[in-house]
This record gives structure tokens, sequence and C-alpha cells, in this order.
């Protein structure tokens, strides 16, 4: 990750790994915008707080209930499954984007989803906690 300014000490080192890098091979490089995806404690919320009073109010298991909420909010999509059968899927997950590649939520789309979460709950007489307010 390069700051946002004053870079060019960062850049030239960059350069001169990626010289160095590979010698003789075709290179890929890849360049984005850096973006702060969820932490660690945000998606141990969502699992064990949150999904886990919705498992426990409802008698569902957590997996279920996930992509139950992922299909509510990010939308579904139908996929084809043995038996001649289709079942509803999410669009996306909080990891995975519509074509099923790794994209991690940043940390203030995970925040939105857990209040999507939460807001869910409560409209189905379940009260969870905000993030804060849990021991």
């Amino acid at each position: 990750m390069l700051p946002a300014t004053d870079r060019e000490s960062d850049i030239r080192r960059l350069a001169a790994v990626l010289l160095a890098a590979l010698p003789g091979k075709r290179v890929k490089v890849e360049v984005k915008e850096y973006r702060k995806d969820r932490s660690s404690p945000q998606c141990r919320y969502l699992n064990g707080v949150a999904y886990k009073i919705l498992s426990d109010a409802t008698g569902y298991e957590r997996d279920d209930i996930s992509e139950y909420l992922c299909i509510e909010y990010f939308g579904g999509k139908e996929k084809r499954v043995p038996g001649k059968r289709t079942v509803t899927v999410p669009l996306r997950t909080t990891t995975t984007d519509e074509n099923g590649k790794r994209s991690v939520l940043t940390a203030r789309e995970f925040a939105d989803y857990v209040a999507f979460v939460q807001r869910f709950a409560s409209k189905h007489g379940v009260f969870i906690p905000d993030p804060g307010e849990v021991s």
C-alpha cells in the first residue's frame, strides 16, 4: 500500500522489486485504490452475536440465516441444482461478489449490512444489541 502523498521513494523501491521479479517471465501488476475492509471484530459480532441471536430465536442454522439475509439485502439469483431443480442464492455475500470472486465488503458497507440485519430482526420481534453494547 502506498501513502496518498510523498510516495516517490516508495515507487522507486517498488520499481526495483518489479525489475528483479521473475526474470525472463511475464509479470502481471495490478493497482487499485485502497479500501479498508471489514474488521475481525465486525465479523465476530455478525456471526457470534447477530446471527447467533437470530438462530436461537428462530431455530434456523447460522448458514441458512446468512444466506437468507444476503438474498434480502443484496438480491438473489436462480441456480440450477441436481434433480432438475433451482434454488435462489445470494447475488453476493459479505465476502464474494456476484461472480463468486473474493470481494470483501468495506468496513462501511459491512456496518450498513449489520444495521440491516438489526432492522430485520427488530421487525420480527428480535432485539440485537449494537456492537458497543456487547461485552
